[in-house]
């Protein structure tokens, strides 16, 4: 991508850069194994522990992608909950003070009112509390407010904190850091999952990006991201990333494909991209499959996008981004979905240009900013 790509933006580097953070990420959990490991075990000791998944915006929707992951793999009961929910409804998830809790929380900066406000509701709270922070600034209120006592920092690479607006390798980064940490007594065995992303998004970033910056030329003021199980998450990100980029000018919608029947599907008309985000799982693609028949037979909408790790319904789909190498495996759609997402980064980031904007700060009214600004915290 880098070598073809004519402008210098954070944001184009940043999309591109990402399967070297994916090594550099999985290194940094290999190094800090121990720790994070001892660290961890304080908590999973209780048998009615819960686990929060705690995130704004971007990093809140790496809890989604990861709950269910990590409810099976900690084996404690897991919620992935958006701090803006949390500040103003704590007390729908924190019920009982003597409850253990362990909170996860995901931050690009660190310096978002809603996620430091989050750490201290639950601290005031809960009378057996442990912070896992993973976070992308050192530098960060975050970082420098843990209490060694019940907190662990873990610090994805410097490169990781994404200069531009959109959070790109910082979402990637810490989402593949949730997946390794959840599972550390299979971390050697993970590896090999973690070597093929890389392989994955080095091709995606190769092979596709000619014809996703054509697809981004093309005159479509919707886009709808479709996804299922933790593709879902993906397919949140990735609208949020097409219309925070675009400036709000393409505006986006995600859902799961069955879910879009329901109502949703309404909104899809002949200048919308519909962009489906397809499982592994042969099951599940019947179902997929299903839905991408009906929408074609309605005939409204501009261009299809299909993004998989195989994709065996390539003929009804306008363009197929499907990995389909001889190295091929179907991995677990939760690793996948971390490479899954580029291909929206990079439409985002084409779409931007394509409007005249300027991708690391697209919003010309300066509505939207790369640290949140504006929101009041209030004791009850």
């Amino acid at each position: 991508m880098t070598d073809n790509y004519e402008y210098t933006s954070h944001t184009a580097k940043e999309i591109a850069g990402q399967p070297s953070l994916w090594k550099e990420t999985y290194d940094i959990i290999v190094l800090e194994n121990k720790k994070i490991a001892s660290f961890l075990n304080e908590a999973l000791v209780f048998e009615d522990l819960q686990v929060l998944l705690i995130g704004a915006g971007t990093s809140a929707y790496i809890g989604e992608v990861l709950e269910k992951y990590v409810q099976q793999k900690l084996g404690h009961t897991t919620r992935a909950v958006a701090s803006t929910d949390f500040i103003s409804h704590s007390k729908d998830f924190l019920i009982d003070r003597q409850r253990p809790t362990l909170m996860i929380s995901f931050a690009r900066s660190g310096d978002s009112p809603e996620s430091i406000a989050a750490i201290e509701l639950a601290d005031d709270f809960c009378k057996n509390l442990y912070h896992l922070i993973i976070t992308c600034n050192p530098h960060g209120k975050l970082k420098k407010n843990a209490n060694s006592r019940n907190s662990y920092v873990l610090l994805m690479p410097e490169n990781a904190n994404d200069k531009g607006l959109a959070m790109t390798g910082s979402f990637t980064s810490m989402l593949l850091a949730g997946l390794l940490i959840s599972d550390l007594a299979k971390l050697s065995e993970n590896k090999k999952y973690v070597d093929f992303l890389i392989k994955y998004g080095e091709l995606i970033l190769e092979r596709y990006d000619q014809r996703i910056r054509e697809v981004a030329s093309q005159k479509f003021s919707r886009a709808v991201f479709l996804g299922s199980g933790p593709l879902k998450g993906i397919a949140r990100e990735s609208q949020l990333k097409v219309q925070e980029l675009s400036d709000g000018q393409v505006i986006c919608k995600y859902d799961s494909f069955l879910g879009l029947r329901h109502g949703p599907k309404a909104v899809i008309n002949n200048s919308t991209l519909v962009v489906y985000l397809f499982s592994n799982d042969n099951f599940v693609n019947k179902y997929e499959y299903d839905l991408v028949r009906s929408i074609n037979e309605q005939k409204e909408k501009s261009y299809e996008m299909g993004i998989g790790e195989v994709i065996g319904f390539k003929d009804e789909i306008s363009l197929d981004l499907s990995i389909d190498t001889s190295e091929r495996k179907n991995i677990p759609e939760e690793f996948f979905a971390v490479c899954a997402v580029l291909p929206s980064q990079m439409l985002g980031l084409y779409k931007s240009i394509n409007l005249g904007l300027s991708p690391d700060s697209p919003s010309v009214k300066n509505s939207i900013n790369r640290v949140v600004q504006g929101v009041n915290i209030y004791k009850r």
